[in-house]
């Protein structure tokens, strides 16, 4: 079952993509991060209220804390790589975040795949790595050049490293208390910290949502959809695993982008695609 709440956690990433993409070109990135998990709260909220609530323990407020805090710098981090540097260069570092989970995992939660896992989360790296490059004519090792010339690249190489540290402490908190109550936590933490700044420029911010709410509401639902998917299979499974196949948002990005957005190079990205979904069959054999 890990793998089906994996693989529909990548659907609802992509779509959470396409729409915080059409809100970033009228918004700025402090109040698309801040208002999508506010929704997020809202969202999932009267659900939490339904259920029961778990006790809060040392071990699960740290985990929300670090958690929490290395969200808020990786989010904006990875909304300033994209409005800095180019799609085809930041996109791939990206792809890298599963590598960064080997070495984190076993240091934070004692995981370590098996041998086909391993070769499978090699596979969609290297598929997700292919399908992100739109830039064919410049090399497969563009982006790589572009980490000494494009700030935008750098940052989102940080986001991989800093995303690989924060889902293994998504899964402390997962373990110690629930999927829905740890999504609620930490987008009710992102929020609350970026909160005063929101008052502060409580005027605009209140114009730039009135004008563009639609967007950025489904955005932020979306968001909620794809953060409980991805918990509810951290819990069943390595994060390793469910990572990678998250990472298979690329493949429905360039799908979505190729009928929304009318964008070409969709057969180019087929090989990327087909080495990415093999690489899911090696991780569900190794499960």
């Amino acid at each position: 079952m890990w793998i089906l709440f994996a693989i529909s956690c990548s659907i609802f990433e992509a779509l959470k993509d396409v729409f915080s993409k059409k809100s970033l070109v009228h918004v700025d990135e402090y109040i698309l991060l801040w208002f999508s998990r506010v929704v997020n709260v809202l969202f999932l909220l009267p659900f939490l209220l339904l259920s029961t609530l778990p006790k809060l323990d040392g071990q699960l407020l740290l985990a929300l804390f670090l958690s929490g805090s290395i969200n808020v710098v990786a989010v904006l981090l990875y909304f300033k790589a994209i409005k800095f540097g180019e799609l085809s260069h930041v996109l791939p570092m990206l792809t890298f975040s599963p590598l960064f989970l080997l070495i984190t995992s076993p240091l934070i939660v004692g995981e370590f795949p098996k041998l086909f896992g391993l070769i499978g989360i090699f596979m969609i790296v290297a598929g997700s790595y292919v399908l992100n490059i739109k830039k064919r004519h410049e090399g497969y090792a563009a982006p790589f050049i572009a980490l000494v010339k494009e700030k935008g690249t750098r940052y989102m190489l940080l986001v991989a490293v800093l995303w690989s540290i924060s889902s293994n402490f998504d899964k402390i908190g997962v373990l110690h208390s629930s999927p829905l109550f740890w999504v609620i936590a930490v987008n009710g933490f992102v929020a609350l910290v970026l909160s005063p700044m929101m008052i502060y420029r409580l005027k605009p911010v209140f114009h730039i949502i009135r004008n563009h709410k639609k967007e950025m509401v489904l955005s932020g639902i979306f968001l909620s959809l794809s953060s409980l998917f991805q918990m509810t299979a951290i819990s069943m499974a390595l994060v390793s695993y469910v990572i990678s196949i998250k990472r298979t948002s690329a493949l429905w990005g360039a799908l979505l982008g190729y009928f929304i957005f009318k964008e070409r190079g969709l057969k180019e990205r087929l090989v990327g695609a087909a080495i990415m979904l093999l690489g899911v069959v090696f991780i569900s054999f190794s499960s």
